[in-house]
């Protein structure tokens, strides 16, 4: 089994130990002392952890030597396939960037430069918003600017 179908396949596994137990992400990025999203993403095999972080994860989970060192392997990033995401949820992300794209990177450009706003220094939070209307989704991004360089 190549790595990331083993990432992928304890990713599964944790998925299944969290319901059981009727743990939260938020439960889990406590005890692991990270954010609910960075938690996540590294127990569904898109994050590599610290042995420190896999360590407390293995714990918690009650995990193997071999897949506590699992999780600190670096992951083959992009859980998705290559086509269009068909998951009515995953979807709306995907016609976010197809429909907005292009203004965040003109309004980007325009507000810093010619630049990438950066997914390694990055910081992401979602939030419950209560709306009469029907509660809200509240995703906050933030990524460090990173220059094109000339050369």
């Amino acid at each position: 089994m190549a790595m990331n179908d083993a990432k992928t396949a304890l990713g599964r596994k944790i998925l299944g130990l969290k319901r059981v137990r009727g743990l939260s992400w938020a439960e889990i990025a406590a005890r692991l002392g990270h954010s609910p999203v960075w938690s996540c993403a590294a127990c569904l095999g898109q994050m590599s952890m610290t042995a420190e972080t896999a360590a407390k994860a293995g714990a918690l989970f009650d995990l193997d030597a071999e897949e506590i060192a699992l999780l600190q392997e670096i992951p083959y990033r992009g859980s998705l396939p290559g086509a269009v995401p068909t998951d009515p949820l995953i979807y709306r992300f995907y016609e976010l960037v197809m429909v907005y794209g292009t203004s965040w990177k003109a309004l980007i450009e325009e507000e810093f430069g010619d630049g990438i706003m950066s997914a390694i220094d990055f910081d992401m939070s979602l939030e419950r918003q209560p709306d009469q209307k029907g509660d809200r989704v509240k995703l906050t991004l933030s990524g460090k600017f990173l220059p094109y360089q000339r050369y």
